[in-house]
């Protein structure tokens, strides 16, 4: 199951990117313009983590923190847009588990809802071995065997393989391969993903022209480990 993440934040623009940018990472979103509309989306919908705006109209985010904290201890990321030490330490007092001034990257606060996330939950370690019928990937040694035998990967082809086995049966555009597997700060095309699949394909499909593991839906993307697969 997908984490909930609830943005309370009176701007729209922030509010609506960092939303997009955390729902590409799969995230549920749920979004309020101020911090009574959060409050209640709180009560209702009961998130795991809160990304919170300090200076808003009707209630500050201070405010909205303390109230959270009298029945919850989800975790919080305050945002302001102020550069004051004593702001930062009464939010830090009041419970929050994070802050970051604005100006900022909706990347790295992606990536710091991630890391808290992983920390509050205790997420459970990933598997060593992920197997899709006679296919297994070690994400240890970074390795692919079919059938007992090893198949030479190139580093990236096995960036991409850890996100197919880690999502059996879903559909993956090309956007969301090249951030789960290679990252925000990729520079090259998105359809160089296309070269990689073929490639792979030829590893490990023993017909590229009808392929069995790795599927594509022509104008959406990919799929793989889907359907029926013959060992």
């Amino acid at each position: 199951m997908a984490y909930k993440i609830l943005i309370i934040e009176d701007e729209k623009k922030i509010r609506d990117i960092v939303g997009k940018y955390l729902i590409n990472e799969d995230y549920e979103v749920f979004l309020a313009k101020d911090g009574f509309e959060g409050l209640s989306i709180f009560h209702d919908y009961q998130p795991n983590l809160i990304i919170l705006d300090v200076m808003m109209p009707g209630i500050s985010g201070f405010e909205v923190l303390k109230e959270i904290r009298l029945i919850s201890e989800l975790p919080v990321i305050m945002l302001t847009a102020k550069q004051e030490e004593v702001d930062r330490l009464k939010g830090f007092n009041l419970g929050a588990d994070d802050y970051v001034p604005k100006p900022f990257s909706p990347r790295e606060l992606v990536k710091r809802v991630q890391v808290i996330l992983k920390r509050s939950y205790h997420k459970l370690e990933e598997k060593e071995i992920l197997v899709v019928g006679p296919l297994q990937l070690d994400t240890k040694q970074h390795k692919l065997v079919k059938k007992g035998k090893e198949i030479e990967i190139t580093t990236k082809e096995y960036l991409l393989l850890n996100v197919f086995f880690s999502n059996i049966g879903r559909l993956l555009t090309r956007e969301q391969l090249i951030m789960k597997a290679f990252g925000y700060d990729y520079d090259g095309f998105d359809r160089n993903i296309d070269s990689y699949i073929k490639k792979i394909r030829q590893k490990i499909e023993n017909d590229t022209r009808n392929p069995q593991f790795l599927k594509t839906k022509y104008g959406a993307g990919y799929v793989f480990g889907g359907g029926k697969i013959d060992h």
